[in-house]
């Protein structure tokens, strides 16, 4: 019986090999918007709102800083943000590293991948303002 019990537990232990780490994981999206400025130092600020597909939904404050060449004025109006890795809605919240290359005028679109240990954000937008430059810095949701 014993030996019949750890073959079942063995099989068992086997289907599920294939699943993700984090079998809790939901989607979540936020819609936002960024304006700011940069002359050597980037900054930026914004609002935005994280639904996620567990019914949670989240108000936040977003910041944007770093430095490197880069010089400009921008705003983002209808940016879209997509989570990856979050089991639940509080986990969208810190600080995510950033890296870009940018050029623009008039109107322009932007879209990159920022990461915060196992979370991923793919964040898109379009809006307008000219820029011109590479950053180095953090991305931060509160």
């Amino acid at each position: 019986m014993i030996k019949w019990a750890g073959i079942a537990a063995f099989a068992c232990g086997g289907l599920f090999l294939g699943t993700p780490a984090r079998a809790g994981d939901i989607s979540c999206k936020m819609s936002f918007q960024l304006s700011g400025w940069s002359v050597f130092y980037k900054t930026a600020t914004g609002s935005g709102t994280v639904r996620c597909s567990n019914g949670q939904s989240l108000h936040v404050k977003l910041r944007a800083k770093g430095g490197g060449l880069t010089f400009g004025k921008t705003r983002i109006t209808n940016g879209i943000g997509k989570f990856s890795g979050v089991s639940r809605v509080h986990e969208v919240l810190g600080h995510y590293a950033n890296a870009e290359a940018h050029a623009g005028a008039e109107k322009s679109a932007d879209a990159q991948v920022l990461t915060k240990g196992n979370v991923s954000l793919a964040l898109s937008g379009k809006g307008s303002g000219w820029n011109l430059g590479v950053a180095f810095g953090a991305f931060i949701i509160e």
